[in-house]
């Protein structure tokens, strides 16, 4: 623990002194950072997806090639607007003025399964932000963080700038992870949910990030083919290791039986009994996931579960009743396994999204494929969620698209109901700290008791006796 404690204490040293460097960067300075960072991972692409493929062996190459480009590309045009250097709000009604400052030096924690886009993303974020950031990565993706990081400082150097801006742990333990979150200024947490518990749990602030656990419901006014297609394009995205890849489909009951029937055209396998029981099997040891067949492709999984699956099949889907720890297929499964439910009342289908991320996937996101803009609000105003994407692939969605607005990330807040400070996209504007400065409003006004209170003034019942 000691030898831990000064390894990174030294890396923390290193890091101060180039984020004191970064603090006196202008505006056009930190952005110019943040773009040389984003091009240099759509030139490094294919390196970053080949080399992560190589060591985690989840996934597949050209997804993850994709997704850094897509990912890369989509941050820096949130980047280009974003203010993070001096004065970057005025309010003259109020007299107020608001003043971003660095944060200092932010502890990043790497996950597994998208280790290349973790830490690029982080990186920009940061140092568009004038603050310098440590990585900790996963011990199962130590060489594609290092890697990913190492291509970044040799960038800086070639900019003239300070290398140690951007410091990767070397040989990661759990010991050095925990000295980092005690030891750094802010942590933003991408991982599992032990891991954003200990983020919560170290001192620090941080950013931590809820399980995914994403259900879609389909009700009766959907166009069923282009729900199946949307729902398979999620699946085969990476093998479904992004954390917005649909988990459960809840499908109206008049509707059940021609959307299962999309699904199987659009390459996905209904599982017999027989075959659930195997997948089961598979998919869970111990009551955890068997991290030796998740993200990995339908064809694996069912030759390691031993179903009798034809070749071009390229889903799979699972039929299911019910939730909890009883029904281990409500839960996340990191896999291109979907979990079908039949719901009759559209009140139904909520209380059901509602039951299933109450157990797994709590507040991250949940989605809709309906023209029916009532249920569209209904769904929204009711369910226990932090993103609701409509008529979208939720892992080409929730993270930010070209197609939609939201804003591009890699790392999905999920309020308090999974048990995060935020349930926003985790973005540059989390990297930050504010000042504001206060003047004195001029002429100001104070409401009188009756614009400030409207009619509860003179209900006298309800304050006799005070």
């Amino acid at each position: 623990m000691e030898q831990a404690r000064d390894y990174i204490a030294g890396l923390i040293a290193r890091a101060r002194k180039a984020q004191a460097v970064a603090e006196r960067w202008t505006q056009d300075e930190a952005r110019r950072v943040a773009a040389a960072i984003g091009w240099l991972a759509v030139q490094r692409a294919e390196a970053w997806g080949q080399a992560s493929f190589d060591e985690i062996k989840m996934g597949d190459v050209p997804s993850k090639v994709a997704r850094t480009i897509a990912r890369a590309k989509g941050l820096m045009r949130d980047l280009n607007e974003a203010k993070t250097v001096g004065i970057v709000d005025v309010d003259e009604a109020k007299q107020l003025m608001k003043i971003a400052k660095p944060v200092g030096v932010i502890g990043g924690i790497v996950p597994t399964t998208v280790p290349e886009g973790v830490v690029f993303i982080k990186a920009m974020n940061a140092l568009i932000c004038r603050n310098a950031i440590v990585l900790a990565p996963h011990p199962r993706a130590d060489k594609i963080t290092n890697l990913v990081a190492g291509d970044i400082r040799r960038l800086l150097r070639t900019m003239g700038l300070p290398e140690d801006l951007v410091i990767c742990i070397e040989k990661p333990t759990l010991d050095k992870t925990d000295e980092l979150m005690r030891q750094c200024d802010l942590i933003i947490a991408t991982g599992g949910a032990g891991l954003v518990k200990a983020a919560y749990s170290s001192g620090t602030p941080a950013y931590g990030v809820g399980a995914g656990n994403v259900v879609t419901v389909i009700d009766e006014t959907a166009d069923i083919k282009d729900v199946a297609h949307k729902i398979m394009e999620s699946q085969i995205n990476d093998q479904a290791s992004g954390c917005s890849t649909e988990n459960a489909a809840v499908i109206q009951a008049s509707i059940y039986d021609a959307t299962v029937k999309a699904m199987i055209a659009e390459g996905a396998y209904l599982c017999t009994p027989a075959d659930k029981a195997k997948l089961q099997a598979t998919l869970w040891k111990d009551g955890h996931l068997n991290g030796d067949v998740i993200v990995r492709p339908a064809a694996f999984i069912a030759r390691k579960a031993g179903i009798d699956m034809p070749a071009d099949r390229t889903w799979i889907l699972v039929e299911e009743t019910g939730f909890g720890s009883d029904f281990p297929f409500s839960g996340e499964k990191l896999s291109v396994v979907v979990t079908l439910y039949k719901y009759d009342r559209f009140e139904d289908a909520i209380a059901l999204v509602n039951g299933i991320q109450a157990y797994s996937g709590a507040g991250h996101s949940c989605g809709i494929h309906s023209f029916d803009e009532d249920h569209i609000l209904k769904f929204a105003m009711e369910t226990k969620t932090s993103r609701v994407a409509v008529r979208m692939p939720q892992n080409k969605s929730n993270a930010g698209n070209w197609n939609n607005g939201m804003p591009f990330t890699i790392t999905l807040g999920c309020g308090t109901w999974g048990k995060n400070i935020t349930s926003e996209n985790i973005t540059w504007k989390h990297h930050l700290n504010t000042t504001w400065v206060a003047r004195e409003i001029k002429n100001y006004k104070v409401p009188t008791d009756e614009e400030l209170f409207g009619d509860v003034i003179k209900e006298r019942k309800l304050f006799e006796g005070y």
